[in-house]
């Protein structure tokens, strides 16, 4: 399909967004899809650049050079070193990506990392880029963040809070719910007609018959059973500890996990270099890559554009889905 270009936002200025945006021009420049960066095209080094003054101009631009909206910084960035006075740039740069997504000016948005910590003296007050989203582009329904690689893909039933409060908030509305939104979001965003959902258990074992906690009995179960009714193909509690496996994989097509890190640590001990996050739910696409701003390697050289190019080429397919699922 002709779609129009990506639109890839420039994440906190003083890590590696700059780098691995550079890196995955190089990468992509001759088969794209074809992006182009919002960004102060002053900071961008080591490949050509291009300024555009509108979407439309990135895709004759981009086999020779990485496009780039340019907006100022309001400072210099300084690789490794936050300064809060970029904050409200950052902030503008993923609202002008969504507002050309809703516009159809971008095919989608992907997202380079934050570092929240210098955005909140901006006003900035949301968990993370998927709570912030569903506020400016959200559909009503609160959205599902999946994790994704080619062996694997996880959505965690509760995200960014601690492990007692995550617990305390299970239910069994609340399992099923994130399964019928995932449910849908792979219907619509990757094609799979009757998705496949492996639904982990909380305990050790899955509680086995209630010897080991009976929450996977009176709160996983129950939801197993009426995502079933509902004809969603959910299978659990599994036991977590052998959900994972090369074996067991192949038998889903995406695993929840109650928490967090049980659901991402299986793939990024996978695929840390290649996962991407994809927020399901949303009226636009939007991928990021799976990990953060790297403060630390910043400005030296050491960013793997990896996760970023698998990101962008992902947001692609999922706006080729979307078109076609479109009447």
């Amino acid at each position: 399909m002709n779609l129009p270009p990506l639109a890839l936002t420039m994440g906190e200025p003083a890590g590696i967004g700059g780098e691995i945006a550079a890196g995955a021009w190089a990468a992509l420049r001759a088969n794209g899809p074809a992006f182009f960066l919002i960004d102060d095209a002053d900071r961008i080094g080591g490949v050509p650049v291009r300024r555009i003054a509108a979407p439309e101009e990135a895709r004759e631009a981009f086999a020779e050079a990485l496009p780039v909206l340019h907006r100022p910084l309001p400072r210099p960035a300084v690789p490794g070193r936050l300064d809060p006075a970029n904050a409200p740039a950052v902030i503008a740069a993923i609202g002008e990506a969504v507002a050309l997504s809703k516009a159809g000016r971008a095919a989608g948005v992907v997202t380079n990392p934050i570092q929240k910590s210098a955005l909140y003296a901006a006003g900035f007050a949301h968990p993370g880029h998927t709570e912030y989203l569903a506020e400016i582009a959200g559909t009503g329904r609160p959205p599902v963040m999946l994790l994704a690689c080619p062996e694997l893909r996880v959505v965690p039933v509760t995200i960014h809070e601690p492990l007692k409060q995550a617990i305390a908030r299970l239910t069994p509305a609340l399992i099923a719910e994130t399964a019928r939104l995932t449910a849908a979001g792979l219907r619509q965003d990757f094609g799979i007609a009757a998705p496949r959902l492996a639904i982990a258990g909380l305990n050790p074992h899955a509680g086995e018959d209630g010897t080991i906690g009976t929450e996977d009995r009176n709160i996983v179960a129950p939801a197993v059973a009426m995502l079933r009714a509902e004809g969603i193909d959910a299978r659990g509690p599994i036991p977590p500890d052998t959900m994972f496996t090369a074996k067991a994989r192949p038998g889903y097509d995406v695993a929840l996990g109650l928490y967090h890190d049980q659901a991402l640590i299986p793939i990024k001990t996978l695929d840390m270099a290649g996962g991407v996050n994809v927020t399901l739910g949303l009226s636009i696409v939007r991928t990021s890559p799976d990990h953060g701003t790297a403060l630390d390697i910043a400005g030296r050289g050491l960013a793997d554009p990896g996760s970023l190019i698998a990101a962008l080429r992902l947001a692609a397919e999922i706006a080729v889905h979307r078109r076609k699922a479109s009447p």
